[in-house]
Order: C-alpha cells, then structure tokens, then sequence
C-alpha cells in the first residue's frame, strides 16, 4: 500500500516535450503562440498519465494539424524555477527535416498558434527566450552528432 502522506510530500515538476523541425540548411520551425510574446518550438506539458513522446506528438497535431509520430530523443533540458513556474524537464524529439511548402500546409486548427515559419538559431534568439536559442543549438548539435544531448536551463552540460 502506498503511504499517501510519502506521496504528498514528492517534489511536484513540470513536464514539455517539443519537436525540431529542421530545413536542410538548418534553420528550424518555431511558432507564434496566440497566448504569449515569445515563438517556440511546436510542443507543449505532457498531462497526466501521458509519456512525453505522446505529448510531442498530440501537440504537434493540436497546433499544427500534423498527425506523425516523432522521432528519437535529442535534448533533456532540465529548467530550474523561475518566474513564479516550479522546475521543469523539457523533452525535445526530432521532428526530421521539413521544406518551406511542408511549413506553408502547417494548419492551427484549435486556435493556440498565430503562425509558424522556418527561422536560424540567430533569429531565434530575438523571437524567443535566450532559454529556448541554447536550448535549440544543443538539439542541432544533437542531430549532426548523433547524440542526446544534456542541459541545464538550456545550457549543454553532457
């Protein structure tokens, strides 16, 4: 039997997992969410009882219309709290390589995403957090090494 006051007591995290989308000259898919400034990676916080390649793949469908499964693990982010949000560990898969038409059939069927379009790491950086720039090198680095590749707040640290 589970001792409920034990589990009470377990340190709660948050939980994302996203999906690079990568072109050949490696500039990589970042969307305009409808409810915050700043672009990220298509992706989102895995529920409750779901895996975080499931939630890669239903957040790829919710906010792009793309019904795919994701690809093998590239980045374990772990995020320390900040702005009143606990820590966090953010999962990131890769989503392979992708054309301007693959980005221009994208739909936003639920509402969440403005647009979307295919951006450098530079660019990322003054369209998103600094966070999600470190953490969108890691994540090409993991695709030419061929690694997974470890980071803390989107920094690599393995």
């Amino acid at each position: 039997m589970v001792d409920a006051e034990y589990v009470a007591r377990l340190p709660k995290k948050r939980v994302a997992a996203g999906v690079l989308f990568r072109s050949a000259d490696e500039r990589v898919v970042l969307v305009e969410p409808s409810y915050k400034p700043n672009w990220e990676i298509p992706g989102g916080v895995v529920e409750a009882d779901e895996s975080p390649w499931d939630a890669a793949a239903r957040e790829l469908l919710e906010e792009l219309g793309v019904e795919r499964a994701v690809g093998r693990l590239l980045v374990v982010d772990h995020v320390h709290a900040y702005d009143g949000r606990p820590d966090a560990m953010v999962f990131v898969f890769d989503g392979g390589l992708v054309t301007e038409a693959d980005v221009a059939g994208f739909t936003f069927p639920d509402g969440e995403i403005l647009s979307t379009g295919l951006y450098t790491v530079d660019q990322a950086r003054t369209l998103g957090k600094p966070l999600l720039a470190n953490r969108l090198t890691a994540a090409v680095d993991a695709v030419r090494e061929g690694v997974v590749v470890l980071c803390g707040h989107g920094k690599r640290v393995v």
